[in-house]
């Protein structure tokens, strides 16, 4: 047991957020905290940090436990490099490699069967073990194993200072799988990751060795991870076993089961307290009814279960339909700054279409929208009767000194204010909110109310940019729902895949410059990409018989001779490459068994030849990948 709780109580000003929390979170399990906002989840994760201190209740910890913790928006202040930090990180490695250098010297220089000598021997034998333990040589790889995954490749000289917060983060979750800790607390850690990055994590996270507690509205990423979901609601902590999926299933079991016991017992409290009042007076029926007014009184009570809150509402409508041809884009040249984010990029967009635009951070998704919003560059070409109405993940467009009522009666002046305040309450501001200046709201509650304004623009075209940005999973399903019965027009940017599986029918991929469409829905869009890469990877491997079956398709395949030649050559140096790699590979386990074995360890020129070996294995691997890396 890593973490446990026992009746765990907390809140701030003579408020409770938090009531007879219970927990046990063991060695290897997954566990994804959800709620809605203002639950008390990050609240929770300081208490297990040790940075809240509990009211009433105790919470354990195992002894000398390590926790890595990713906060939400967490802050990274170095100097150094992002290769020259991350390479911190093992520098008890880069100790031992070196000390194993200089014994290893020293022993050369020492008489053989003296004291020294055999002190040096055990030493060295000892860093050896360690060294093989830790698997010490292959810090560099594992470094640039996460530093890749994470988005980083390119950026190994960059001072970390010069970074942007989002960029950061990221890179202080590197940090965290790189030390390996026992428990992982991860505050929603696919904010800032594109949609590689995001599957990349997935699969890393899938084979941590350590626990995982994590907070996180993404849905997938909580499907794929976590096998017991926290759930955090009206001040109750309640465990349910299975992801995200299974717990939607068990929580609406555990609701309905719990309802029928409590009307099932307040009807027989009923029937009972009638024929108490019915019979304590009379004299032929008194004990009778006494010795159930007994039963009445020491009857275990089940409280009436607390219904989920009332999730927002969104509904989108409009006046006037538009032409069927919405938007047409002809060789649209999209630059930020120096940079050039497309070039000839060219697609429609049909009335009623659902367009989900992807790709990774810096591609110009938000870019591509503003943009078309914006409607004054030549390569675009609205259909008549096209009304945008647009949503800004920024939520730039609200005035942060208006209050909540005023910010959407302002642009609806000849609204009642009856139906102003129904519009906000519906969206999920209540009305102790509508006084609010808009700087004074949560992220959650900002783009809420950025939402209510949204929606009532009354666009037959939505383009959204990130819109489940800091909404909780509740109103995320609600947004879901609504901009499904909405029968106009989406073209949105979102990093929720379940967002985009619910609602695309239509993926627009920026990629490399180039906007390209995909017509189906996001499933459909990942299995062609998956197969794509396949494919590419067959073809990068070894071109297929029946690509190469005859001289024509043999030309078409290459332009001339000395390119078929040139690409022969490569494919024969790949194919040795791997093999060699996969020889040297066989040859680093065996050696790394036989200094394990005690006729190694005894004989130390054996030793001293093996561990010579290992360092030349590593230095070999690594001049092979980095020349298979340049062929594939």
């Amino acid at each position: 047991m890593l973490i446990s709780a026992d009746n765990l109580q907390f809140g701030f000003g003579g408020g409770s957020l938090l009531e007879n929390v219970c927990f046990s979170l063991n060695e290897g399990e997954r566990v994804g905290l959800i709620g809605g906002n203002g639950e008390g989840k990050t609240t929770l994760l300081r208490l297990i940090l040790g940075e809240l201190e509990a009211e009433n209740g105790t919470i354990f910890r195992k002894n000398g436990i390590h926790i890595g913790y990713l906060a939400q928006n967490g802050g990274y202040d170095s100097a150094n490099t992002v290769f020259e930090e991350m390479r911190e990180i093992f520098s008890a490695d880069i100790r031992a490699i070196a000390a194993l250098r200089e014994t290893e010297e020293k022993i050369a220089t020492t008489e053989e069967n003296t004291a020294a000598y055999r002190t040096l021997s055990q030493k060295y034998e000892s860093l050896n073990k360690q060294i093989a333990a830790r698997d010490s040589y292959n810090y560099e790889v594992r470094i640039r194993t996460v530093l890749n995954g994470m988005g980083f490749e390119n950026s190994y000289a960059q001072p970390i200072c010069t970074m942007s917060g989002g960029e950061k983060t990221r890179l202080q979750l590197c940090r965290l799988l790189l030390e390996e800790p026992e428990l992982l607390i991860l505050d929603e850690p696919t904010n800032h990751l594109d949609m590689k990055t995001l599957f990349w994590l997935e699969e890393y996270l899938a084979s941590f060795k350590g626990a995982i507690l994590t907070v996180s509205h993404d849905r997938y990423f909580l499907d794929k991870l976590v096998s017991t979901v926290y759930e955090l609601e009206n001040k109750k902590l309640s465990v349910f076993k299975g992801n995200y999926s299974k717990y939607k299933i068990l929580k609406a079991e555990k609701t309905a089961r719990i309802l029928k016991e409590y009307e099932k017992q307040q009807e027989e409290r009923a029937h009972m307290q009638e024929y108490v009042d019915r019979n304590l007076v009379r004299a032929s029926t008194t004990k009778m009814a006494q010795s159930r007014r007994l039963a009445l009184e020491k009857m275990e009570i089940i409280e009436k279960p607390s219904l989920p809150p009332v999730p927002p509402h969104f509904s989108f409508s409009y006046a006037e339909k538009p032409y069927e041809r919405v938007l047409e884009i002809q060789n649209l040249l999209l630059t930020a700054g120096e940079k050039t984010l497309l070039k000839n990029a060219s697609f429609t967009l049909i009335r009623g279409e659902k367009c989900a635009v992807i790709g990774d951070n810096g591609t110009g998704k938000s870019t591509l929208i503003k943009e078309i919003v914006r409607g004054k560059n030549s390569a675009l070409k609205f259909g008549r009767f096209v009304k945008i109405a647009y949503y800004d993940q920024e939520n730039a467009n609200l005035c942060p000194s208006e209050t909540v009522l005023g910010e959407l009666w302002g642009r609806h002046v000849g609204w009642e204010q009856t139906k102003v305040r129904a519009v906000l309450a519906q969206a999920g501001l209540p009305a102790e909110d509508m006084e609010k200046q808009v700087f004074m709201l949560s992220g959650g509650e900002r783009a809420k109310l950025a939402l209510a304004v949204f929606a009532c623009e009354g666009g037959n075209v939505l383009l959204l940019d990130e819109p489940t940005n800091h909404l909780d999973l509740a109103a995320r399903e609600s947004l879901e729902s609504a901009l499904k019965e909405f029968d106009g027009t989406l073209l949105f940017v979102s990093h929720d895949r379940y967002f985009i599986r619910a609602l695309a029918g239509k993926i627009l991929e920026l990629e490399e410059g180039n906007a390209t469409e995909f017509t189906g829905s996001y499933d459909e869009y990942v299995a062609y990409k998956q197969q794509k890469k396949a494919a590419d990877k067959s073809v990068h491997s070894t071109p297929s018989a029946d690509v190469l079956k005859n001289s024509e398709q043999k030309e078409s395949y290459y332009r001339n001779k000395e390119e078929r030649s040139q690409e022969a050559k490569r494919r024969t140096r790949i194919k040795k490459i791997e093999e060699e790699i996969y020889a040297l590979d066989a040859e680093d386990e065996q050696l790394n068994a036989d200094l394990s074995t005690p006729e190694v360890t005894a004989n130390f020129p054996l030793l001293t030849e093996k561990c010579n070996r290992l360092e030349e294995i590593k230095r070999l691997l690594e001049e092979l990948y980095a020349e298979y890396e340049t062929l594939i």
